[in-house]
């Protein structure tokens, strides 16, 4: 399934894609896709229904965060071996895990603000796991168990705020819209090889990002397994799981987003987001 949440930010409905991909009104189903419908019961209850029963969508409404809920969102850094050289960092042995602010959130065609004072705003795709069940001490070989499903992440990123004002990286991470989540959430049946998706960005229609999930030092399950170790991943929790070469400060000479700037981004069946960038007081 693809499940999407729909309409004014705040006021969002649940609904799903079809076949022809189109969004299905759930309404009528369920109140909301909360971390609550992401647990296996929730999920084969919504398989249940016929989509050709739901009512269609008219238009083009604006898409939000696929589900409500989201109580934290666990970053992976350096966790592609190509970015990792990009960076001249060395490929970590245990991976690099940061917050992310809930506060981030926003529709994954949301526009996403510079923040004051900002002058090295950069780009990440990234494949987020969503948890549908929780997770704490778990085996490695349960990992998948807990995995809902996926999405994408644009994890954008102020490279002054998180390397030049301190060690810690969560400054740079988590400014109003700088966790652009979407458009749907692909439930996991449907992503049976999640090593195996391929990525893209671009800016102002310049490809700047080509990868794919095969170059992750830690795959899903491993980042799954361990994170639960440090901390309890419940449901509607994501953890976003690191980009492919091609940032802006990986460029020669560097380059990072300005307030004009289209940003457009996707990964192998799990679609597409596009974001304009604005100055922090436009939005």
């Amino acid at each position: 399934m693809k499940l999407v949440r729909y309409g004014r930010s705040g006021r969002e409905k649940p609904g799903l894609i079809d076949d022809d991909g189109k969004i299905r009104d759930l309404g009528k189903k369920i109140d909301d896709i909360s971390a609550a419908t992401l647990s296996p019961k929730g999920l084969d209850k919504l398989r249940r229904v016929n989509p050709k029963r739901l009512p269609l969508v008219g238009g083009r409404p604006r898409l939000g965060v696929p589900w409500s809920g989201v109580g934290k969102i666990v970053c992976i850094g350096l966790n592609y071996s190509d970015h990792a050289a990009e960076a001249g960092a060395a490929v970590p042995t245990e991976p690099i895990v940061f917050l992310k602010a809930n506060s981030a959130l926003s529709g994954p065609n949301d526009n996403v603000a510079i923040p004051k004072g900002s002058k090295k705003t950069d780009w990440e795709v990234e494949l987020a796991v969503v948890i549908g069940q929780t997770a704490r001490y778990i085996a490695k070989r349960d990992a998948m168990k807990h995995v809902a499903g996926y999405t994408i992440c644009n994890d954008v990123s102020e490279r002054a705020f998180q390397l030049e004002r301190g060690p810690t990286w969560t400054k740079g991470k988590s400014a109003d819209t700088f966790a652009p989540i979407g458009p749907w959430l692909v439930t996991s049946d449907e992503v049976p090889r999640p090593q195996k998706l391929g990525m893209w960005l671009d800016v102002n229609g310049t490809r700047m990002q080509t990868g794919n999930t095969a170059k992750m030092i830690f795959g899903v399950a491993h980042l799954v397994y361990y994170v639960s170790h440090f901390m309890t991943l419940r449901p509607g929790d994501v953890i976003s799981t690191g980009t492919p070469p091609g940032v802006g400060m990986g460029k020669k000479p560097q380059i990072f987003l300005k307030a004009g700037d289209m940003v457009t981004l996707g990964i192998d069946g799990l679609g597409r987001q596009r974001q304009n960038m604005v100055a922090w007081n436009k939005l």
